[in-house]
């Protein structure tokens, strides 16, 4: 079994809420309680691994749950945030103001579609998909996977018979957990 978790809350996290992406925004202190909280949720799991983005909220808090656990977090960027591209660092709330066609393309989200100078959301769940393969793979489960909410919902589109066009179908809160 692999448990996914998303990350602690940055103060990006919080509104009005800036797009992170690839951007290496960090825990707050909001964040930090809730990864060692995830650390208590998940200490009775048996878990034998915890991988993790590479990207410090997710790093961090999977170190947290590792600390709790006396595990040592491995790190695979494949499990990073889609990258987001020119508007990573802005605003949503400027995004859906200054371009509402970008803005209701990203709401509309599916197969197609690709952030301006970043990622597809095909591309991001290809890449998941073969850290998630390794993971299985490398037969150290219960699994811990600390990543971010589009990888979580990557994941969840390619069990989904839509696919990729319910990718906002899910809410993935910080430190939500979702067992696969």
């Amino acid at each position: 079994m692999i448990l996914l978790a998303r990350h602690g809350e940055t103060d990006d996290n919080r509104e009005p809420i800036r797009i992170q992406g690839r951007l290496d925004t960090p825990l707050n202190a909001t964040g930090r309680a809730q990864a060692a909280e995830l650390a208590e949720r998940v200490a009775g799991e048996g878990i034998a691994a915890i991988y993790t983005s590479q990207l410090s909220r997710a790093r961090e808090t999977a170190e947290i749950v590792g600390a709790r656990l006396g595990l040592e977090p491995l790190v695979d960027a494949r499990l990073a945030e889609g990258d987001r591209g020119d508007i990573e660092g802005r605003l949503w709330k400027d995004v859906a103001a200054e371009d509402p066609e970008l803005f209701a393309a990203w709401r509309a989200a599916g197969e197609s579609f690709r952030f301006p100078g970043g990622e597809s959301l095909r591309e991001q769940a290809v890449r998941v998909a073969a850290s998630l393969d390794d993971v299985r793979a490398a037969g150290r489960l219960p699994a811990l996977v600390v990543c971010h909410g589009g990888s979580i919902r990557v994941v969840l589109c390619a069990r989904h018979g839509r696919g990729l066009d319910a990718f906002h179908e899910w809410e993935v809160p910080n430190v939500a957990v979702v067992r696969l």
